[in-house]
């Protein structure tokens, strides 16, 4: 062990050398490292001492070479500190192309800031920042801190390569620890494709990246963190804003979490628990109850954000809240929580990622995760899931900040990874149904009902609360094909018992289209235009992902002027792949009118770069047939 420990602690000591020794022109960077690159990091050495369950240190030197203006954002020269996170050092040093040193930064050269989010009411971070305006370009900067804290609940995690367009010549991470802690790391998307190597000793662990060539960002990619190396990292023995915990287990953390955090905070004035009971009255089926109590909640209180402390992480008493009528998300989950406690109706905290874009708790590897908290009600086989930071949203109703991800559940006898429900394809839903004219002139009359369900409910239920001049904005955005668009009249109905939301719409557009040599030539569907094409690669480097699925059904009515007729109808459209199905009709009808149908299914799902071309082709094919003409003629 000694003998492996040595070879470690030599590798360590000679990259540390080295670094100090680097001489940083530019020339000296391998030209594959330049490829798609806006910077190129030369050397990055992070090391973490975990002394104790309740003391860490993390220092850090990187080196970046910032080639051209749009890797001015990776210099990254910002350290955090707050009442348990120290800033013992911090400086940075300048270099030309040449590698000879323009600029030294000292301590009293950072700027300090809040690190105030724009929405927290209380919060006790703050950051020490340099913003460096460069003369020229490309430059090195080299960003050297340490810092000191107490929660060793964060262990960083270790990425060798930042984002895409950066590329790594060398990244090093090297974490020490007491074996006592139960130190545990979980390694993903390791392959050949990047070099990375780790030397692993009791006590210590060492990892090593070289040369990654910086990737493009390509449009629909998944997270990066989804697509190259990483390595999470933390102890099962912890210390968060001064309360030792444990995560051996999700089951051991969700009972310290539920012990240390949450019981003690559930208590409510006497007269709040009277006055819920009362609004319950008689009822006697559990989730309408449920449904009083979210509509009391939604009624009573607000959303902030409290970021102090053990704040951040415990809510606040429900005692409180009842009192001052706002909470951040913690506070009202646990607040609604209570509530329901106090008319017999069970319900558990639920830690989550929230974010439009899914992320979900790593099963394998129980640690402090997650940025949000909502709260679940047990339904049989089957939880109910309630937002509690909203006062618009349904009762039950997740919508895409929280759906289709793995959470944890935690109960008074522990914890437990669930999956929240996904909503399958055809119930992300939007159905139109609607008519329009046009006048000999060119000019068109439409009205239409728009119906949204699933997802696309999300994306449209907020619209009661904008001015007159949004709506107007968000219409003339949506009706992109229709020129000189006027809204004349919108009315909206929320049923928020069956998560629909529906719009009828009056439009106006003058000159749609116009007469030539004759002709009327127009696009007869006006109402849902699949508004772009995915980009062509030549060479796609990234899988790609749909997110979410989703069907569109439109049946349109078309009155055509008088003193026309019909010359040409685009031919009946059908496409299915294993994207989706599109399908597209246009009937001349009796009396003179044209039907126009169409319908969209979207899958969602993980594909190989190697589909992305098919499915590139598969939505340009859509959009062709989104764009196909109606021809008129004029009567002789």
């Amino acid at each position: 062990m000694k003998v492996y420990f040595s070879c470690a602690f030599l590798l360590l000591l000679s990259f540390s050398g080295h670094c100090q020794k680097e001489n940083y022109a530019v020339s000296l960077i391998p030209e594959g490292l330049r490829e798609n690159a806006n910077a190129v990091v030369r050397s990055a050495l992070t090391e973490v001492a975990i002394n104790s369950q309740r003391s860490m240190t993390v220092s850090e030197k990187r080196a970046v070479t910032v080639l051209n203006e749009s890797g001015l954002d990776d210099i990254n020269a910002t350290e955090y500190y707050d009442s348990r996170r120290k800033i013992t050092k911090i400086q940075a040093t300048v270099y030309d192309a040449s590698g000879k040193e323009m600029k030294a930064y000292k301590r009293k050269d950072f700027k300090d800031f809040s690190a105030a989010d724009g929405f927290s009411v209380f919060q006790d971070n703050r950051l020490l920042h340099l913003d460096y305006t460069p003369v020229q370009y490309p430059f090195t900067f080299v960003f050297e801190s340490e810092v000191e804290t107490s929660n060793t609940a964060f262990v960083p995690s270790w990425a060798p390569l930042e984002g895409y367009y950066i590329s790594t010549e060398k990244s090093v991470m090297h974490v020490t620890y007491p074996e006592a802690l139960g130190f545990k790391y979980k390694e993903t998307n390791f392959s050949p494709k990047f070099s990375v190597k780790r030397t692993d000793n009791p006590g210590d662990v060492i990892y090593v990246a070289e040369n990654l060539h910086a990737l493009k960002g390509e449009d629909a990619s998944p997270k990066f963190t989804d697509i190259v190396p990483v390595v999470y990292m933390k102890v099962e023995k912890f210390n968060l804003e001064g309360v030792d915990g444990s995560a051996k287990t999700w089951d051991d953390y969700g009972r310290w979490y539920y012990d240390s955090l949450l019981t003690g905070t559930d208590a409510l004035p006497e007269a709040t628990r009277t006055k819920i009971k009362q609004l319950v009255g008689n009822e006697k089926d559990p989730l309408e109850i449920a449904r009083i109590v979210y509509n009391y909640v939604q009624n009573k209180t607000r959303y902030v954000s409290i970021q102090v402390g053990i704040g951040g992480y415990k809510p606040m008493p429900a005692y409180d809240v009842d009192k001052l009528g706002y909470g951040d998300c913690k506070a009202l989950s646990n607040y609604t929580r209570s509530l329901l406690s106090a008319v017999g109706v069970p319900a558990y905290n639920v830690l989550i990622y929230g974010d439009r874009s899914v992320r979900s708790f790593q099963p394998d590897f129980p640690a402090l995760q997650g940025n949000h908290m909502i709260l679940c009600i047990p339904d049989g086989d089957r939880f109910i899931w309630l937002e509690c930071t909203s006062q618009t949203a349904p009762f039950g109703y997740q919508g895409t900040f929280t759906d289709g991800r793995e959470a944890l559940v935690v109960t008074p006898e522990g914890g437990r990874i669930v999956t929240t429900p996904a909503t399958a394809a055809r119930d992300n839903s939007q159905i139109s149904k609607g008519a329009y004219s046009i006048s000999a002139e060119g000019d068109l009359r439409a009205n239409v009902e728009i119906i949204s369900k699933g997802t696309q409910y999300d994306n449209v239920y907020q619209h009661e609360a904008l001015s007159a001049t949004d709506l107007d904005k968000f219409y003339k955005d949506y009706f992109f094909t229709l020129n000189n668009l006027k809204l004349e009249k919108a009315s909206f109905k929320n049923d928020r018992k069956a998560i629909a939301f529906s719009q009828d719409l009056q439009l106006s557009a003058k000159g749609y289209t116009s007469v030539s040599s004759g002709k009327m030539i127009f696009a007869p569907n006006v109402f849902n235009v699949n508004p772009n094409t995915p980009k062509r690669y030549r060479n796609r480097e990234n899988p790609f992902e749909v997110l979410r699925g989703y069907y569109d059904y439109d049946e349109v009515t078309i009155a055509i002027p008088e003193g026309f007729e019909v010359e040409f109808l685009p031919e009946d459209a059908v496409l299915k792949s294993k994207f989706g199905e599109y399908q597209a009709n246009v009937t001349k009808e009796k009396d003179g009118s044209i039907r126009y149908t169409r319908s969209v299914v979207i899958n969602k799902g993980q594909y190989d770069k190697a589909d992305y071309e098919p499915y590139r082709l598969f939505r340009e094919q859509m959009s062709k047939y989104d764009n196909s003409k109606i021809v008129l003629t004029k009567k002789q």
